[in-house]
């Protein structure tokens, strides 16, 4: 019997949580009317509008700025993916449109790159591809930004293997 006491008290205290939640977000709603009520006798709604409008225009009036971030990039380099962390530059607009769209993935070939064996015994037979020269190919797959650098290490790879 002690169980189901327990369960009862149990179940009675969801109602009365439930209950309470719904007393709290009822007062919450009152307290919302009455700020918004408030606002109203003392703002119009015509200047919140302009407000807004204003705002919009002085955020669309700072992308045609210019700006530097970093930016992650993807690399597929011969079936290769290596992510390696870039600072850019280039026009708020163009910076808002690489960010809203994720990640960008690009397709550089192994032949275009400079690289060396890797002399590291963790990544014996390995590559190590050359920041210099991975930093102009990025470059010319993004005419509309400008790569300043290469932030960080770029991970060594395998060579890629020919498919015979």
């Amino acid at each position: 019997m002690v169980v189901g006491s327990e369960k009862k008290e149990c179940g009675s205290r969801a109602l009365f949580s439930f209950f309470y939640n719904f007393v709290v977000m009822k007062r919450i709603k009152e307290y919302f009317n009455m700020v918004v009520g408030w606002v109203r006798s003392y703002v119009s709604p015509v200047f919140i509008i302009l407000l807004v409008a204003s705002f919009v225009l002085w955020y669309l009036a700072k992308l045609s700025y210019t700006y530097t971030t970093e930016q992650n990039i993807t690399i597929n380099i011969d079936g290769e993916k290596v992510r390696v962390c870039c600072v850019i530059e280039g026009l708020g607009t163009n910076l808002l449109g690489y960010r809203l769209n994720g990640e960008r993935n690009l397709r550089i070939p192994l032949k275009e790159l400079k690289y060396r064996w890797s002399t590291d015994e963790e990544t014996q037979g390995c590559i190590e591809l050359n920041a210099q020269s991975l930093q102009d190919a990025i470059a010319t797959r993004c005419s509309d930004i400008k790569i300043i650098s290469i932030k960080g290490t770029i991970p060594a790879i395998p060579f890629p293997q020919e498919d015979k």
